[in-house]
This record gives structure tokens, C-alpha cells and sequence, in this order.
């Protein structure tokens, strides 16, 4: 009975296809190796030559080996596995069928092609810079990537704005099929984007509102983007350092500080209005009011007034001795209070009588 396997039943089976291959390419080596061999021994021992080797019998084994090799390779590439974070486009005929998501599958040998996309991984443009050595302690190169970042603002200023795009893929199909490079899609539109919003706007406002045109900016890209059907999906559109050209800074600082010079001025000017003005005004309708006021109590005055003659007239026509002695002793009665000296004259008298006022204390 025989017990042997074939070389491919063994236990030490070939841990790889090309372990396999190669054990396949030494059984054909080694069956011509024997044959040849048996050839050459039949003589020298000096017997009858054996029968000629039968090549078709050779050609049988080889075709064997070849059907079982393409038997392999069609099994073999029939399944796949997709990693976590990547997706499997399959093409039959070159057309799109079907996406796979992470796991094992199976596609139709020959017939169907896989095309594998990385959607997990955040992929990143530079512009005015590239990252040299990424980490804790990242290292960046600006040198010759002046035409990246120069641009026009608004009020016709040369600024220096250096960004970063970060973006990942969102539709497999259309980043591998619509658009031929989509990294070199991204870098042109967020150029163009990020030059068009920095040159509606002057200088000033670009460099204090960066957050503002970082989403802008971030906005129209992930537009444009899809008119384009890039099939990826802008994460984050950063405005990393804005600046004046090195070659026009100094000039740059002497107008910060003159306009930094003509805002203090303005705001003392301001501050010296806001104490002024509001004070002369107070006044001025403070003295209008007094005014007012004044000229209501001078009517008031002179209507009560009339008002009293008009009575004393018509008391007078009424009764014309009693409203002389009552005018005049109300009017002694004002009077004779405020005087210090009396003096009455009687003519009938040679010489003066003065008065003497009881009221009136001693001097010491």
C-alpha cells in the first residue's frame, strides 16, 4: 500500500504562493532530472537501452502542473480583504459594479478588477511652506515658495498669507474616476479660492480677520470641489501666518505706528469732545431754561401786580380818604422798621423834637 502523498498533501505545505511556485518549478526540474538520468544509467550497466522516454507523457505533467497553477491563481484571486478605514471599488469590464466595505469578499476572477481607497486618512496641501520633519517639535521650510503665499489685497497692499488644506475622501468612485489628480484639484482650487476672497479684502482686514476668511474660504473650496466632483470632503482650511513681504516690512511698521500714532490722537480728540460738548450743551440749556423760568416769573410778577393796582383803583374810587390813610400807614408800617432816625416836624413848634426810639439798644 502505498502511504506517500504528493509533494503538495505534505504537512510542510508552502506557506506562500510563491513558496508553491517554487516547489512546482523544482518537481518539473526534478522530473527531467530523473529522466535523464535513467537515460545515462541504462548504459553503463550494459543492458538493452530502455524504451525511449515518452515526451508526451512529460508534456501531460507539465500541463498538469500549469492547469493546477492557474487553478491557484484563480482561487487565490478570487476573495480580497479590505482593511478597516479603506473601501473596495469593484470594476467589471473597466465599470464600476459595487463598494465593499472592510472584510473579506469575493469577486470574479478575470472579469473584475479591485481598487482600493484609503477614506480614514486626513490628507493635508501646503501652501507658502512644506512640513520637513512632522512631530512634536515640527520643523518648516518657507524657502522658495514666495509665489504661493504672495498676494494682492484689496486696497492694492502685497501680503504674505501661507494656509494649509486638509481634506479626505468622501465618494470612492468619484475621487478615483471623475477627476485624474485630485491633490493637484485641491491645491489649484483653494488657490484660487483664497486669492480671490484675500484680494476683495484690504489689509488691514486681513490681517484681523483670519478665522473669517478661513471659513469663507473653507466654504467655496468644499463648493467647488463638489461642482468638480472630486468626491473628497475639506476638513479644515487654515490661515497659518499673515504677513508683510520681508522686503517691505520695515516700511510696514513705520505706517502701523503712524496710524497707531493718528488713532491715540483721534481717540484724545474724541475723548476731549465727549467732556466738552456734552458740558456746553448742559449749560446752554440750563441757561435757556433759567431763561424761561425767569421770563415766566417776571409775567407772573407783573400780572399780580396789575392785578393788585386794579384793586386798590377800585377801592380808591370807592372810598378815596379811607384808602389814602390805610395806603399810607401800610406803607410807614414798611418803612419805619428800616429807619434809625425820626425826626417830626411840627410846625407849630420853634424848634425840632427828636424821637426817641425805645426799640433800639445801646450801643456798649
Amino acid at each position: 500500500m502505498n502511504n506517500q502523498q504528493p509533494p503538495w498533501g505534505r504537512k510542510n505545505r508552502p506557506s506562500s504562493p510563491e513558496d508553491l511556485l517554487a516547489a512546482l518549478i523544482k518537481k518539473i526540474r526534478d522530473t527531467f532530472t530523473d529522466q535523464n538520468n535513467g537515460g545515462n544509467r541504462g548504459g553503463d550497466d550494459g543492458q538493452d537501452p530502455p524504451e525511449e522516454p515518452n515526451f508526451l507523457a512529460g508534456i501531460g505533467k507539465i500541463l498538469l502542473i500549469m492547469i493546477a497553477v492557474i487553478i491557484f491563481q484563480v482561487v487565490y484571486s478570487s476573495f480580497f480583504t479590505i482593511e478597516p478605514g479603506e473601501v473596495g471599488v469593484i470594476l467589471r469590464f473597466g465599470k464600476y459594479t459595487r463598494t465593499t466595505e472592510p472584510g473579506l469578499h469575493f469577486k470574479v476572477p478575470y472579469l473584475e478588477e479591485l481598487a482600493k481607497v484609503d477614506v480614514e486618512t486626513v490628507r493635508k496641501e501646503e501652501f507658502g511652506f512644506r512640513t520637513r520633519l512632522p512631530g512634536k517639535n515640527t520643523v518648516f521650510d518657507r524657502r522658495g515658495f514666495d509665489m504661493e503665499s504672495l498676494m494682492l489685497t484689496g486696497d492694492k497692499n502685497v501680503i504674505n498669507v501661507a494656509w494649509i488644506v486638509q481634506y479626505k475622501v468622501s465618494d470612492p468612485v468619484h475621487f478615483l474616476f471623475k477627476v485624474e489628480n485630485v491633490p493637484q484639484a485641491v491645491r489649484d482650487s483653494s488657490e484660487m479660492v483664497t486669492r480671490r476672497i484675500v484680494g476683495n479684502m484690504d489689509f488691514d482686514y486681513v490681517l484681523s480677520n483670519r478665522e473669517i476668511l478661513a471659513s469663507d474660504a473653507k466654504r467655496e473650496l468644499q463648493a467647488q470641489l463638489d461642482m468638480f466632483q472630486c468626491g473628497v470632503s475639506v476638513v479644515t482650511l487654515q490661515l497659518l501666518d499673515i504677513n508683510p513681504p520681508e522686503t517691505v516690512k520695515p516700511a510696514f511698521n513705520e505706517v502701523n505706528e503712524a496710524d497707531q500714532d493718528m488713532k491715540r490722537l483721534v481717540n484724545e480728540a474724541e475723548e476731549t469732545y465727549n467732556r466738552v460738548i456734552p458740558k456746553a450743551r448742559g449749560s446752554a440749556l440750563q441757561i435757556i431754561e433759567e431763561s424761561h423760568g425767569y421770563a415766566v416769573e417776571r409775567v407772573n410778577d407783573a400780572k399780580g401786580e396789575t392785578a393788585r393796582f386794579n384793586s386798590i383803583v377800585n377801592e380808591y374810587l370807592n372810598a378815596k380818604e379811607v384808602t389814602k390813610k390805610r395806603m399810607y400807614l401800610e406803607t410807614m408800617a414798611k418803612m419805619l422798621p428800616s429807619i434809625e432816625h425820626v425826626y417830626v416836624m411840627d410846625k407849630d413848634q420853634q424848634g425840632i423834637l427828636p424821637f426817641l426810639n425805645l426799640g433800639e439798644k445801646k450801643s456798649q
